[in-house]
């Protein structure tokens, strides 16, 4: 009989909020986390404008030690597994801790702490012994499971802005394999400097909209101009459905369906004729045993780039046929910015949120429709309505897709 999973427990760490009730009532408010950037002066660059973490005090979530001992990024993936192993209300002691595995994603991780010794050295300053195990892509898992004695598979995924959500397959499959009862996952990204800003603004991808911070990422609009780079963090705990029944824990969905492929076409541009992505939404509903039709909300990857939200579009006409026109498909991109290797452990909590608060969150500053992006994206307003199932999309640099499917 097959393995079936569920969704226990669920933590974020936000431009929005920190919290998953900040999160979500920001989201559905039309709310903004995007400002200029403060973490360093953007003056030089052409886009001075990103969605940061406000409030975030380390010492809430873990010891100043191991604060100080570990990147931003992983500040941020331990508060929001924290979150979530409070909000499944596991008792990790009571647990066998060979039972119990971590799966956690990060598109580039420790880039501010590279950055920062980088520096001490060419002052000739003595550089701390902690600095590789503090920037190590692999260390956000490694220090979730040191924490809480874990003693299951520890992985790690880097899959660029796919990251979080093949985090959350790939800690699915562990279930289902029968390598583990019980999976901490997600995905955590904090991107704030100089040098990774400035590569960015190079290549041209990010808005250059200064002037209006809170409307700069906008979805689906004609007038999109490049994604907002954001930070953050999500963390979902994941179980068996019969370990998770034994104990009596919250069930908030079910994870049934996740498809992962590569486009095979370009380092950062999607294929233009959306095939990659559309494959991947496939392999997510063969997955999960559904039809296109009975998926009621998509949250989409919706980066506002002038290009991938077109062949998104596309490659969602491709998969769901007439039901594209039917189904309600929004960016919450638009209010948090790009989170990266977080963005798709943050989205999928907003599907699950909509299947039980019957609501979906709207794409915000979506004012001026675009004629090849034609869908119902919920534009500027929250909207009450009953989701039964819902697939959030992942489309990374380099062509890496991930899709993760939800339901009640």
């Amino acid at each position: 009989m097959d393995t079936r999973v569920v969704i226990t427990g669920m933590g974020a760490v936000t431009p929005l909020g920190i919290g998953v009730g900040p999160y979500w009532q920001g989201l559905l408010k039309g709310w903004s986390g995007v400002d200029r950037i403060t973490r360093f002066d953007p003056s030089s660059l052409p886009s001075q404008i990103g969605g940061e973490v406000k409030g975030f005090v380390p010492t809430d979530f873990m010891p100043a030690k191991l604060a100080r001992d570990v990147d931003r990024f992983i500040q941020f993936g331990l508060a929001a597994c924290q979150m979530a192993l409070d909000d499944s209300r596991l008792m990790i002691g009571d647990e066998d801790p060979l039972r119990i595995a971590v799966v956690f994603g990060t598109g580039i991780g420790g880039m501010e702490t590279i950055l920062e010794e980088h520096k001490r050295l060419l002052a000739g300053s003595r550089i701390t012994p902690f600095f590789v195990p503090k920037f190590l892509t692999s260390m956000a898992a490694g220090q979730i499971s040191i924490r809480y004695g874990i003693k299951g598979p520890v992985l790690t995924t880097t899959t660029a802005c796919a990251s979080g959500a093949d985090a959350v397959g790939t800690a699915m499959r562990l279930l289902k394999a029968g390598d583990a009862d019980v999976a901490i996952t997600g995905g955590a990204e904090s991107l704030f400097n100089p040098l990774l800003c400035s590569g960015l603004c190079s290549a041209r991808a990010l808005s250059t909209r200064n002037d209006e911070p809170q409307k700069a990422s906008r979805p689906f609009d004609l007038e999109r101009d490049g994604f907002v780079l954001g930070e953050g963090g999500g963390g979902l705990v994941l179980e068996t459905l019969e370990h998770a029944s034994k104990r009596k824990a919250p069930l908030f969905a079910e994870l049934i369906g996740y498809g992962s492929c590569g486009d095979g076409y370009h380092i950062t541009a999607p294929s233009p004729d959306g095939r990659g992505e559309a494959h991947c939404m496939r392999l997510a509903l063969a997955s999960a045993g559904m039809r296109p039709e009975e998926i009621d909300y998509i949250n989409a990857h919706g980066t506002s780039t002038p290009l991938g939200d077109k062949i998104e579009t596309l490659a969602i006409k491709q998969v769901f046929g007439r039901h594209a026109y039917e189904v309600p498909v929004s960016s919450t991109k638009g209010a948090t910015g790009h989170l990266i290797g977080a963005g798709g452990a943050t989205e999928l909590i907003a599907c699950i949120l909509a299947i039980r608060e019957k609501i979906v969150p709207p794409t915000i500053n979506l004012t001026a429709p675009d004629p090849e992006c034609d869908l119902d994206y919920v534009p500027n307003a929250a909207r009450p309505m009953e989701v039964r199932a819902a697939m959030s999309n992942s489309f990374g640099f380099g062509g890496q897709n991930a899709s993760l499917i939800v339901r009640q």
